[in-house]
């Protein structure tokens, strides 16, 4: 039985530069990139300016591409607090977006990402960008590394996919199940 192939939009988020990348397929069939980039803010504008910014030009990738899910890097604790925050702002502005439009959101770990798309949780960014040229046929990766670090993600999502739904469909049944027992 064939996957319903799907518009992933990866966004790997930062408030200085926010990787975005578009990827259709399905698990098991061929993947193709719909497009890629990343949105560029100034360390010297205000805050709210640069979130404004951002929330501006994702609201013109959502138009353009209309996903059907949203793949969003989780934040994980660095040792640059500055580096955490704006990261966790820019992925904010993603979820915000989503949920306005009632776009499902998954949250994928950096190692969740890097062993999906190359089998070692501990890859570097050159295995990564090396991966995501051969998955999508590319020529070269796309730069910044924040676009191709996009496109993992929506790669990552798209081949997990398969697996998230049947293991939501497999908690809902067994929900469904004990609520029976608990009745009785």
């Amino acid at each position: 039985m064939s996957q319903k192939r799907m518009k992933v939009l990866g966004v790997d988020p930062g408030l200085t530069r926010c990787g975005i990348g578009v990827v259709v397929g399905a698990p098991g069939s061929p993947l193709s990139l719909s497009g890629v980039g990343v949105i560029q803010t100034s360390a010297s504008a205000p805050l709210e300016q640069r979130l404004l910014q951002l929330e501006s030009e994702l609201t013109k990738w959502l138009d353009q591409y209309d996903p059907d899910v949203i793949a969003v890097e989780r934040v994980f604790s660095q040792h640059n607090v500055r580096t955490v925050m704006g990261t966790g702002q820019a992925a904010g502005i993603a979820l915000l977006l989503a949920a306005k439009r009632g776009i499902p959101v998954m949250m994928h770990t950096p190692s969740e990402v890097k062993a999906a798309v190359t089998g070692n949780g501990r890859a570097n960014k050159t295995q990564v960008a090396q991966m995501v040229v051969r998955i999508l046929s590319l020529k070269e990766a796309p730069k910044p590394v924040d676009s191709t670090d996009a496109l993992a993600l929506a790669i990552c999502n798209i081949w997990r996919a398969g697996a998230t739904s049947k293991i939501q469909a497999a908690l809902k049944q067994e929900k469904t199940r004990v609520a029976k027992l608990v009745k009785k």
